[in-house]
């Protein structure tokens, strides 16, 4: 004898007992791809153990639950101007945005995202999750492969294959540009502070920094290069550093506006001038960057538009559609303001 429908049984109830996502439960009961044999079974008995049955009409479309983004922290602007965009990008779906964090305080935490995270996740139903600097591991992005959640990556800090959806922006011309800007002004003394050597991003703007410095015919000196996380402490302790030296910088190109910050706090601490003493270029032009003292030049990543492209295409991967690259880089641009200048004894413009 058949049972009865539960009356009471919802999609979301059915996803939650299946430990998947509102979105994967809809893909099974539509028949759709991009879902594994297993987790296929899963929710079928889930199905069947709550008596679900659809309303009048054919069956749910694709769930339209809410994104969630998770970040490394969100206690700076680089992670505001993202959750904006995703924001945005949500709402031009009519789909809401849930966001949190693996630390709070504006610590940057030494971890992955974590499995038992991801699993309560997708019990809430949600669409698809947005994951912002943060790292993640193998059993992780299988995890997701094999629950159906859709998955996207912006700026990853580690090497993804193309399992992985990424968006980004193109840091390694983002580097060059900002090098040969200095360059340009006659500067030949270039410090580099950037980010872990285990982030992406920071080593592709330090690549760019080599190659603008290897192009005009200078070999890059490590003892100009300091390494840290995307905050102004790196940027304060690189600088008490390199302004220590018997031959210090003119000119520090600093992979992000935090550690430019940091920089130019020392720097005037130490009784320098900027730029007249010290030209300083940073790294994402946040809204701080023109409130500095003086504005700073920096190079424009459009994190926005890369937190809108990001909410895009993982409802897109939730609908079963294929991206059209594993891979997307938004373009960077250079903004010259008032932090940098020609090195002392050189006249700006020759």
């Amino acid at each position: 004898m058949t049972r009865p429908a539960n009356p009471r049984a919802t999609l979301a109830a059915v996803a939650e007992r299946a430990g998947v996502s509102k979105a994967t439960a809809s893909k099974v009961l539509n028949g759709r791809p991009g879902v594994s044999e297993e987790t296929r079974q899963q929710v079928q008995q889930a199905i069947d153990e709550l008596g679900y049955a659809p309303t009048t009409g054919p069956r749910e479309p694709v769930a339209r639950g809410a994104i969630h983004v998770v970040f490394d922290t969100i206690i700076n602007m680089y992670s505001l101007y993202v959750l904006d965009g995703v924001i945005s990008g949500g709402a031009d779906f009519g789909v809401d945005v849930v966001t949190s964090a693996l630390s709070s305080g504006g610590v940057v935490p030494d971890k992955s995202l974590g499995v038992d995270r991801i699993k309560e996740i997708a019990a809430r139903g949600h669409t698809g999750l947005v994951v912002v600097t943060t790292q993640l591991t193998g059993e992780e992005i299988a995890f997701c492969e094999q629950i159906g959640l859709a998955l996207v990556v912006i700026d990853p800090v580690n090497p993804l294959d193309d399992r992985v959806t990424s968006v980004g922006a193109t840091n390694w011309a983002g580097g060059v540009q900002a090098t040969r800007h200095l360059l340009d002004l006659g500067h030949r003394r270039i410090a580099f502070v950037g980010g872990s050597e285990g982030s992406v991003p920071g080593r592709e703007r330090l690549h760019g920094y080599r190659e603008a410095l290897e192009a005009a015919g200078l070999s890059p000196e490590p003892a100009l290069t300091r390494r840290g996380d995307f905050v102004a402490e790196t940027g304060a302790r690189g600088a008490e550093e390199l302004l220590a030296m018997d031959e210090p910088p003119t000119a520090v190109f600093a992979a992000s506006d935090s550690i430019a910050m940091g920089v130019i706090r020392v720097a005037k601490h130490r009784g320098l001038r900027i730029p007249e003493d010290l030209s300083v270029v940073g790294f994402d032009d946040t809204y701080g960057a023109m409130w500095t003292e003086p504005a700073l030049t920096t190079v424009r990543q459009p994190l926005r538009q890369m937190g809108r492209v990001a909410a895009r295409t993982v409802l897109e991967l939730a609908g079963g559609k294929r991206p059209d690259s594993h891979h997307v880089q938004l373009a960077t641009s250079l903004v010259v303001r008032e932090s940098t200048t020609a090195p002392p004894g050189r006249a700006a413009g020759r």
